[in-house]
């Protein structure tokens, strides 16, 4: 039966504890690499991982040359395995290990995947190098030309074999393949086609000496391998002890996951090393299920993908509260790292910049009209306006831009839009909505038309129907297009309104870009000196303006008393919610889960906090908001987390229900108590 922990448990959500293991060895003295072994086993199984992952050759060390060819050696590994396996036998935990293991009187470079006193299988690396300071070919035969199937090895009869895949009973989407070292170094690695078989998590067993640039290399080989073949990808490299005759050693462990870097050891420790993570196998599958070109090289590659065998083992996962031991970034459309942070603006820039140039040479269009509110968004489709006219070469006057108070607008937005229509140098103007829409709230029959203080749906949606009705129109008027400004945070709320309002336009330059990116647009924007100090200083207002449609009218003076995530949720939390069900599709349980990790500790979101503003999001996301965008204007995709245009990433029926949704939500507790 499921119990409260069971939502602070990271098994229950998919997740998988790994760890590379980085011990200190004695080259030929396979009775103290056992005890290092066995002494990190232990300590990672307290940490509750499922697998440790050893360096090649690690109970013999990697650097014994033609020690390797006595038989004292040989029969010392074996009975080291032995011992291991008894000792493990109460150890919750799995690991691979490395040795050499002689079948049909050839040796081979092996690993071997060990759980409670089971050897489960054996698998021996397909290519050992012969190059450069590497001999291998001197010692050991390529496992893919063993035509044994089956070894006996430390007493057990098991598989043998570079063809196996080994499938975790209790967890049906962790199947582990082993490769040894250069195994990854080649064209197409081992694991290529191990994954293609169903393989999540790849390990590799390495030695791997260093040399100048090689853990660069080391590190875009298996990020690069963890994303060709959306899998984790671990990878453990000798340390401290290997014999330093004529190379040296850097105990590099990473911990990989489709390209993500997740962990990575401190290297040329003198001390044994346990780099530890949380592998996600559910956005593993959840890429691959998106990914139909992974399931078309599957059967491309039938021949190689069907030669596998699978071999099941058992280990049940720790129980209780567990919480990851991985971090799980507030922003995920943002990154953290101010220099990433940077190129990534730039890029989001670019592309809008790039994909309105394009869209005005298509249309021979010269002019834009644009709305400016004084708001974050029409903020940032002003300065992509101003530079798309920069790079095509035409006067910013040409950019017709309108402010257009209403009932509710303030002296500060107002301002702050005049001061940046000016500062960039647009042909700015201003339209008092007010009349307009006091003549169709009369046409109407509506309250406010009497007198009466109605601030319901029908009297905003009048102010936001005006001003896109005037923009359309102006357009008409002076052989322009319509720049639109909503964001993905808000069609993804249905926070816009429908047709003649903020929702249409002919091209929506923020429709990829989620709330929480644009702040840091405008940021970057206004430090990379594109633009004039003038157009600085109205920036810095515009990003600490409270975001508020001002709409309906507020009871202070300058300051608007409708706000916006007051209504629909704070959008940093919201944005979070997003990203996780649009990219991976995750379980409103999953979500929460890693909502309640991120936003722990200071300015952030107790759990019952989290699980009411997602239970806003799935109602307005999956029920409500869906017709708003299955009828969106063109806009360029900007990042992978996903865009809402039904002509791109998400395409949906406007008559859905939210009702599997909510029904998973209230699995998630109310506190974290």
């Amino acid at each position: 039966m499921a119990t409260r922990n069971d939502f602070f448990n990271l098994y229950q959500h998919g997740f998988a504890r790994v760890a590379v293991a980085t011990p200190s060895v004695r080259v030929g003295d396979p009775r103290f690499n056992l005890t290092g072994t066995l002494a990190l086993m232990r300590a990672a199984a307290r940490r509750k991982a499922l697998l440790a992952v050893f360096p090649e050759l690690g109970l013999t060390a990697y650097s014994c040359e033609d020690l390797f060819h006595q038989r004292a050696l040989i029969d010392g590994a074996e009975a080291a395995l032995a011992e291991l396996l008894a000792r493990s036998r109460r150890l919750p935990i799995a690991a691979l290990v490395g040795l050499p293991v002689p079948v049909d009187g050839l040796l081979y470079n092996c690993a071997a995947l060990i759980c409670q006193g089971r050897l489960v299988g054996v698998v021996p690396k397909t290519y050992p190098p012969n190059y450069r300071e590497f001999y291998e070919l001197r010692h050991f035969t390529p496992g893919d030309t063993a035509v044994a199937r089956d070894v006996t090895l430390a007493g057990q009869r098991v598989p043998f074999g570079t063809d196996l895949l080994f499938r975790l009973a209790e967890i049906p989407g962790f199947v582990l393949f082993p490769e040894v070292c250069e195994d990854l170094w080649v064209p197409v690695p081992p694991s290529t086609f191990a994954a293609l078989a169903g393989a999540t998590v790849i390990a590799n067993l390495s030695a791997s000496n260093v040399v100048i640039g090689k853990h660069e290399y080391r590190q875009e080989l298996a990020s690069n391998q963890s994303a060709r073949c959306i899998a984790a990808y671990l990878f453990s490299a000798a340390g401290a002890g290997e014999s330093t005759t004529d190379l040296a050693w850097d105990g590099h462990a990473m911990v990989w996951e489709n390209g993500t870097l997740l962990a990575e050891s401190r290297r040329f420790s003198d001390q044994p090393q346990l780099t530890v993570s949380d592998v996600d196998l559910e956005r593993l599958a959840a890429d691959r299920m998106r990914q139909n070109s992974f399931g078309m090289s599957m059967r491309r590659h039938a021949g190689e993908v069907q030669r596998f065998r699978s071999v099941e083992f058992s280990l049940p996962p720790p129980r209780g509260r567990l919480v990851l031991e991985r971090r799980v970034p507030r922003y995920p459309y943002v990154p953290d790292h101010p220099a990433t942070r940077d190129a990534r603006c730039e890029e989001v820039y670019r592309i809008q910049v790039q994909g309105l140039a394009t869209r005005m040479r298509a249309t021979d269009t010269q002019k834009l009209v644009i709305g400016v509110s004084g708001g974050l968004d029409s903020t940032q489709a002003l300065l992509v306006c101003a530079r798309a006219m920069d790079e095509l070469g035409l006067p910013r006057r040409q950019i017709l831009a309108y402010t257009m108070p209403g009932f509710a607008t303030t002296s500060r937005t107002r301002n702050q839009a005049w001061q940046l229509m000016r500062a960039i140098g647009a042909n700015a103007g201003e339209i008092d909505i007010r009349p307009s829409c006091e003549q169709m709230l009369k046409d109407l029959g509506h309250p406010f038309a009497k007198g009466n203080k109605v601030y319901d749906v029908t009297f905003e949606n009048v102010q936001a129907g005006e001003r896109t009705s005037h923009l359309f129109r102006l357009a008409n008027h002076h052989g322009a297009i319509v720049v639109g400004t909503g964001d993905l945070s808000e069609l993804a709320l249905g926070w816009c309104t429908y047709g003649v309002g903020d929702h249409m336009s002919h091209y929506n330059l923020n429709a990829s870009v989620p709330k929480t990116l644009i702040k840091y647009l405008i940021g970057w924007v206004a430090g990379s000196g594109q633009f004039e100090r003038a157009v600085n200083r109205a920036l810095e207002r515009v990003l600490t303006t409270e975001i508020s449609p001002e709409l309906v009218p507020g009871t202070k003076h300058g300051q608007p008393t409708q706000l916006t995530e007051s209504i629909i949720g704070p959008y940093a939390l919201q944005d979070f919610h997003l990203y996780y069900t649009l990219r991976f599709g995750y379980a409103p349980t999953k979500i929460a889960f890693l909502a309640w990790h991120a936003w722990q500790g200071k300015d952030g979101y107790a759990l019952s906090e989290i699980r009411r503003w997602l239970k806003v999001f799935i109602t307005r996301f999956f029920q409500t908001s869906q017709f708003k965008r299955s009828a969106l204007p063109n806009g360029p995709k900007v990042g992978s987390g996903g865009s809402l245009s039904p002509r791109g990433d998400w395409r949906a029926p406007s008559d859905g229900t939210a009702e599997a949704w909510l029904a998973d939500l209230e699995r998630v507790p109310l506190s974290a108590r």
